[in-house]
């Protein structure tokens, strides 16, 4: 990146997040920040900000309403900068909520750009799927990262454990099998899977190396240099 300037500093934050509903602060994040020689002086970014300019956004975490939200922002910022210019979007995530990582995979097809997508680390579970959906061609793992496709669990995003009447049950175990079937499509689409086969894979944990995972066709290519 040109013009930086040659201080690379650290400062502590308070961030918000969200837990049981309520607001909530984590007090003393290490958020790295840069400072940029410009025209007009120095200038500082908190690198996440930095690195937007730069049209990279970087999912570390798992998918929740408050990450989804953060990711969905910054795709719709990037295409009102500049609809025609690529996206990277970086994945290490362990993956979580199906309704906000629908709504973030919607939001990437919504988008004129392209999205490239790298999976640095682990995409397991909807990390995986938002892995997959990256513009076809675009689609990369760094040579160490692990991938893990499976079908959804109750309480891994869904809204906690289930309790109820046997009726509610039913309601909410019809709901978790509709989105299976909903994930398994959209991984046939995008792997070139057989749908039989996804939904064999995906009835336990399956894990897969860079390698495995381009031989199942869930990435374009194995990412070990810059391109």
């Amino acid at each position: 990146m040109k013009g930086w300037g040659e201080k690379n500093k650290y400062f502590h934050a308070n961030f918000l997040c969200f837990k049981g509903g309520k607001v909530m602060f984590e007090k003393d994040s290490l958020v790295p920040y840069v400072v940029e020689q410009t025209s007009k002086g120095e200038r500082s970014y908190d690198i996440f900000s930095r690195l937007l300019k730069d049209r990279i956004i970087f999912l570390g975490e798992d998918v929740n309403p408050t990450s989804a939200s953060l990711v969905i922002a910054q795709l719709l910022f990037l295409e009102s900068e500049d609809p025609d210019k690529e996206i990277f979007l970086y994945i290490n995530s362990p993956g979580g909520s199906i309704t906000d990582g629908m709504g973030i995979v919607d939001t990437m097809n919504y988008i004129k750009c392209p999205v490239t997508t790298i999976c640095v680390g682990l995409a397991a579970s909807f990390g995986a799927v938002l892995l997959a959906n990256g513009e076809k061609g675009k689609r990369f793992a760094t040579p160490n990262s692990e991938i893990l496709i499976h079908q959804p669990l109750i309480g891994g995003g869904q809204g906690g454990g289930i309790s109820g009447q046997a009726t509610e049950i039913k309601i909410h175990a019809d709901h978790l099998i509709k989105a299976r079937e909903k994930l398994n499509k959209l991984l046939s689409e995008k792997t070139g899977q057989p749908i039989e086969q996804i939904e064999k894979d995906t009835e336990r944990d399956h894990y897969m190396s860079a390698q495995e995972a381009l031989e199942y066709g869930l990435i374009d290519g194995i990412m070990d240099k810059r391109i």
